[in-house]
């Protein structure tokens, strides 16, 4: 734990200016193309993810394939049930 906070980096994500682009820091609002139901997630680090709180580890399936997209783009996910394809609805930068 030290060894990671000594590497620690404070990043304000609302100074990204990455515009609709997916990037770390991004609160992302998915629809499910099958079921239209929307779920919004935000991208963090690692040790900050929390999945009640809708934050998404960098790291995690979902946001590797998130990262680099943008708004109105779709997405397949290999979840445990099977595939899942979503849109990206939103993405947003807030401080």
């Amino acid at each position: 734990l030290e060894s990671e906070l000594s590497h620690a980096e404070v990043i304000d994500v609302s100074q990204l200016n990455a515009g609709s682009r997916v990037v770390f820091g991004a609160t992302v609002t998915l629809a499910d193309v099958e079921t239209d139901e929307e779920k919004k997630y935000q991208i963090v680090g690692d040790l900050e993810a929390d999945i009640k709180l809708a934050m998404i580890a960098i790291s995690s399936p979902l946001a590797r394939a998130l990262i680099g997209k943008n708004e109105g783009d779709s997405v397949v996910i290999d979840a445990p049930a099977g595939q899942r394809e979503y849109e990206i609805v939103s993405v947003a930068y807030a401080g």
